[in-house]
């Protein structure tokens, strides 16, 4: 018998749950059918998909080697049902994205609303990120349509479609002080002695503070933060300053301000996809994306 979506689709859902016995349940199927399924999946490869241990299941060298491809042909199915059913006047889609944290709150925050202002019958699943490697490895192997990486240049690739969408000055948060000047650029050789919230490593802002670090800036880490969306109640409750791209002053409030600082690099924010192959829905938020863009003055897609 060929192989046929249906087993892709069981696969794919013992991959993503961890478990046949929930795999079954999220498939709607009986546990013992979805797991006959899987075993005729293995029999037509000829190998072996999962490593069976007890109740535990986790994918083999060759389950990982198909996983990929796997995603792919399942949402090449979807995006080609998709538009068969925009040629029949259906109005809804999902579009799924993938983004680091600082893109996922700006510029991702403003695209997603302005779109579904226009297409409210869109629904959006975004997973995060947290590298530039992990968001461009979640859409070359089909786990999402869309990724949004913050970079610290013009990202550019060679098999994906990239549109710059926003560069990012790199900013110095701290809480603000009445009657202090504000905007005045700060020297980042001033800094010695200050006490600062950062990131996990990983993330251009926590990057430009290791350098700074390394350039003997004497700067005191007092807390490391697995969830950047903290830093800044963090710098509100006066525990440290931080760096962080200028984009984040909109949630910043009041009472904590983002002062440029000189030299500093800047956040380069993208949106990469597939060259073909997307869902009617995914190519019309990447169209609207593509016109903020431009309106903003960003470099044309490469």
């Amino acid at each position: 018998m060929p192989m046929d979506i249906r087993q892709l689709r069981q696969f794919l859902a013992v991959v993503d749950t961890g478990s046949f016995t929930k795999a079954a349940e999220a498939m709607l199927v009986a546990q013992p059918s979805l797991s006959q399924t899987i075993r005729g999946l293995e029999r037509e490869l000829g190998v072996s998909l999962f490593n069976r241990i007890g109740r535990t299941v986790s994918l083999s060298e060759a389950g990982r080697e198909f996983e990929g491809p796997a995603r792919l042909a399942v949402r090449d199915l979807d995006a080609a049902k998709a538009h068969i059913d925009r040629l029949r006047g259906l109005q809804s889609g999902r579009i799924e994205i993938a983004a680091m944290p600082s893109p996922s709150i700006e510029p991702l925050t403003a695209l997603m609303a302005s779109f579904a202002t226009s297409h409210p019958q869109i629904a959006f699943a975004v997973d995060g990120t947290f590298t530039v490697d992990e968001t461009i490895d979640a859409v070359r192997h089909g786990r999402v349509e869309i990724g949004f990486p913050g970079s610290r240049g013009p990202l550019r690739l060679t098999d994906l479609d990239v549109l710059p969408v926003s560069a990012q000055p790199l900013r110095l948060a701290r809480r603000r002080e009445p009657g202090a000047p504000r905007d005045t650029p700060v020297d980042p050789r001033t800094l010695t002695g200050t006490r600062f919230v950062v990131s996990h490593s990983g993330s251009l802002m926590r990057a430009y503070v290791d350098e700074l670090i390394a350039d003997g800036v004497g700067i005191e880490i007092t807390a490391e933060v697995a969830h950047r969306t903290s830093i800044i109640p963090l710098v509100r409750a006066c525990i440290g300053t931080a760096v962080l791209p200028s984009a984040w002053q909109a949630f910043a409030g009041a009472d904590v301000e983002l002062v440029p600082l000189l030299g500093a690099p800047s956040l380069h924010v993208s949106a990469i996809s597939r060259p073909e192959g997307l869902t009617p829905a995914a190519a019309a938020f990447l169209t609207a994306t593509a016109k903020v863009a431009a309106s903003a003055g960003t470099t044309q897609p490469t």
